[in-house]
């Protein structure tokens, strides 16, 4: 078991869990790693986000890479996807994003990306783990003219924002309306200045909210994980639509001129919809994981579309993807990969994927999220010792319950238990028509598991 990767990288408390010393030892065994499937000295790409650590976890960061010999381009604030897609642009070895995404400012986090511009496989982060747990870690050190170096190149995220001008100028041109005004909502993280930039260039029309970072302000009562500011901005300024990222930018949740959310799932149908009218929806499939509201499978379904599903984790949908040739998949929490334009998540892209769906049916938003409907979902967690977190699967009870519930629902309703990656919780998650039902049925399961 990984003692400190977990699903999306390393996340904890800036500097008395996330310590210095444990970062440097993360960058000294990340550089060493990289080195060995390469035949020259790496070099490394470092973003951040806006949290007030992000430059203390940087220099430590910057520290263990150059006492290994490997060279650092420093890109100052950028989103994640922005990171991913520089990697791979600029054809560096690895790059590695300090952000703990919707966490509150308190927490900073590593992910590492691949050449590929991918978050790397488990195996490359349990290499990792191995040499920082080694008494090898010690004796990994250049010397004299093999210590790396570091340079700035905040310059960069103006390649990034050019991305998007070289791929949505042209169709968003010919689409564009004079009353089409959208809503943003930046978190105050990674994407406060870029999507700005993006947005002018682009001639959409804009008003944003929560984009002045002070360090401590990120993910705080706004972003993707608190839509209800943007809610009200977006009606009582009679927008079109709005969108909200998260503090690192790879997460979008979208709202429509009525204040309404539109999810990740709803996301995924309406993007779906739009490729395969252009013929562009890839072996007519969605990846999605197995949290995807039950909506998802019967719009699939009554579309004539394959709807696949993974574990949770962006990461684990990118891998079918990549192993299947499909281009569109995603998570019901805003994490959406078009794979034809880079390969994680990007909340920014994901927002004119859909305002040119919307623009191009020339209907409200509202009007082309109606493609989907979603049921009713209701998320119970039963607190269990760590090592009983599977208990439920050999407690007859139990099994029972699901089974006898799943029957009554007859394919209008479905069970999921899962345990928690990363806390002692089992998670109880139950789709169905009537809300007040479900949520009774949810609490009586979980509360099954925590007596089991």
């Amino acid at each position: 078991m990984r003692r400190y990767f977990g699903t999306d990288g390393i996340r904890r408390i800036a500097n008395t869990e996330l310590t210095p010393e444990l970062v440097y030892k993360v960058a000294k065994a990340g550089a060493y790693v990289f080195s060995k499937h390469t035949d020259h000295r790496p070099t490394i790409l470092i973003g951040r986000d806006t949290r007030l650590s992000g430059t203390l976890i940087e220099s430590a960061m910057v520290a263990g890479f150059l006492s290994y010999g490997a060279n650092v381009k420093l890109l100052g604030v950028i989103p994640t996807p922005g990171v991913a897609y520089l990697t791979r642009k600029l054809k560096a070895d690895a790059g590695v994003v300090i952000s703990a995404s919707h966490n509150t400012y308190d927490f900073n986090g590593i992910k590492y990306f691949s050449n590929k511009g991918m978050k790397i496989p488990d195996k490359l982060e349990e290499e990792i783990e191995e040499v920082m747990d080694s008494e090898k870690i010690k004796e990994l050190s250049a010397v004299s003219n093999k210590i790396g170096v570091s340079e700035y190149r905040e310059d960069l995220v103006d390649e990034y924002a050019y991305f998007f001008r070289k791929n949505f100028d042209d169709n968003i041109e010919k689409l564009n309306k004079e009353d089409f005004i959208i809503g943003l909502d930046t978190a105050n993280g990674a994407t406060s200045e870029v999507a700005e930039k993006v947005f002018k260039m682009l001639g959409i029309k804009y008003k944003i909210i929560n984009n002045h970072p002070d360090g401590i302000n990120i993910n705080k009562n706004c972003g993707s994980t608190h839509l209800e500011m943007l809610k009200k901005y977006v009606k009582e300024n009679k927008l079109s639509m709005g969108f909200a990222y998260d503090g690192d930018g790879d997460r979008c949740l979208a709202i429509d001129e009525n204040g309404e959310e539109i999810d990740g799932d709803k996301i995924m149908a309406i993007i779906s919809n739009y490729l395969r009218k252009k013929g562009q929806l890839k072996k007519d499939t969605i990846v999605a994981t197995v949290m995807s509201n039950l909506g998802l499978h019967k719009y699939a379904r009554d579309n004539g579309l394959e709807l696949l599903q993974t574990k949770v984790g962006d990461r684990y949908v990118l891998e079918e993807m990549l192993k299947g040739g499909f281009n569109l998949g995603g998570e019901q929490s805003g994490h959406i990969i078009l794979l034809d334009y880079n390969p994680t998540g990007d909340g920014i892209l994901t927002s004119l994927m859909l305002i040119q769906a919307v623009l191009e049916e020339n209907k409200k938003a509202s009007e082309v999220a109606k493609i989907i409907k979603l049921y009713p979902q209701v998320l119970v967690n039963a607190k269990v010792d760590n090592d009983k977190k599977y208990n439920y699967e050999k407690d007859e009870k139990i099994k029972t319950a699901i089974e006898k519930l799943e029957k009554e629902f007859a394919g209008n309703g479905r069970v999921l238990i899962r345990p928690s990656g990363t806390e002692p919780l089992v998670r109880v998650m139950i789709e169905g028509e009537d809300q007040e039902y479900i949520t009774k049925r949810a609490n009586e399961i979980a509360k099954l598991i925590e007596n089991s």
